[in-house]
């Protein structure tokens, strides 16, 4: 390959963009000291032996006031956020220390379980609050959290470009906290076209999410990624996520596709009239070879077979041919065989 060979295959790698990097979802903002003294019943302060204290000047915020402590606050969810016509009366503290503000309403109308229990209907006093809430800590990172309460409040977070492995844990927190993943991650959502966008990346963790939650329109398109998929390589935890009916149209299109490409491949080109040049026993040798090359695919057939191999295995026969219809004929034989091949089912 010369060089600009080379250079024509770089660029073609080049168009494809690059996945864009997690932006974070807090920032560090000052809140009254009460609010310090309270939290600290729920944050464990770090080891003395594990580093050294911060520099105090470092991430502090340009409207800090004296005599306030310096928390990390969701950027989409703090008390200025006007989510609501009402202020926000509940704090939802991240396992990484950062604080949602979120209402108790919104939580109790979009959760099926009262927010796994830790949302009751009527409101509690707790030792752990501020002015606008109690403080109830969880144990998701912040940028899973982030997920969950953009889909409670039934708004986009692609602006947040969270990776594949934040949003499948999303959904599962989804589950525990009361919001259903079948009811939020429909065609026409957000978090299924997020999710969507990345099932290339690992196609089989996608679809086994979409199956543990029986989320059909998703699991038909990632399913047309999983066709060059080694079955075989499955572990026990997918296939128990996958379950039997998913795990069944899986199997089912990888073995309906090679029945379909054994079947496309059995006839042979049309033969002709003789001709004084061809006749029958001179077009056996066409027959024989395309059954040659038709053997040769169908044993190392794959679902993901591509039409480039089709034809590698199949035109060069003609260069073995004297008789310039039978050459014809495997052309039209291998193209019929290249649409019908095109047009076999590639989902679920």
């Amino acid at each position: 390959m010369d060089s600009a060979d080379w250079d024509s295959v770089l660029q073609y790698l080049s168009d494809f963009p690059s996945p864009q990097p997690e932006r974070p979802v807090s920032e560090m903002t000052g809140v009254p000291i009460q609010m310090q003294q309270s939290v600290q019943q729920t944050v464990t302060p770090p080891s003395s032996e594990s580093s050294s204290p911060p520099d105090p000047q470092e991430d502090v915020p340009d409207d800090h006031m004296p005599g306030n402590t310096i928390v990390s606050v969701s950027t989409s969810f703090h008390p200025a956020a006007n989510l609501l016509p009402i202020p926000p009366d509940l704090i939802l503290l991240s396992s990484d220390g950062v604080f949602f503000y979120i209402h108790t309403t919104q939580a109790l109308s979009m959760s099926n379980n009262q927010f796994n229990r830790l949302v009751p209907p009527e409101p509690i006093k707790s030792k752990v609050c501020d002015d606008l809430g109690p403080v109830i800590p969880l144990p998701d990172a912040a940028t899973v959290l982030n997920v969950v309460l953009h889909v409670m409040y039934e708004v986009s977070c692609a602006h947040y470009h969270p990776s594949l492995d934040t949003l499948i844990t999303a959904v599962d927190a989804m589950a525990t906290y009361g919001l259903s993943p079948k009811a939020h991650i429909a065609p026409s959502s957000p978090l299924y076209s997020m999710i969507l966008s990345q099932a290339p990346v690992q196609p089989i963790a996608v679809y086994a999410l979409a199956a543990s939650y029986d989320l059909y329109e998703l699991a038909v398109p990632v399913s047309s990624h999983l066709l060059s998929f080694s079955l075989h390589t499955l572990t026990d935890d997918l296939a128990m996520r996958i379950g039997p009916l998913y795990m069944k149209r899986l199997f089912f299109l990888h073995l309906g596709r090679l029945d379909a490409l054994k079947r496309l491949l059995l006839p042979p080109p049309h033969p002709h009239p003789p001709t004084a040049n061809c006749d029958f026993t001179e077009q056996k040798k066409l027959t024989r070879a395309w059954a040659l090359a038709s053997a040769y695919l169908a044993w190392d057939a794959r679902p993901d077979l591509s039409t480039s191999v089709m034809e590698s295995a199949l035109c060069p026969l003609a260069d073995h041919l004297s008789c310039d219809v039978c050459k014809k004929s495997l052309v039209d034989r291998a193209k019929q065989l290249i649409v019908q091949w095109s047009v076999v089912k590639r989902s679920i």
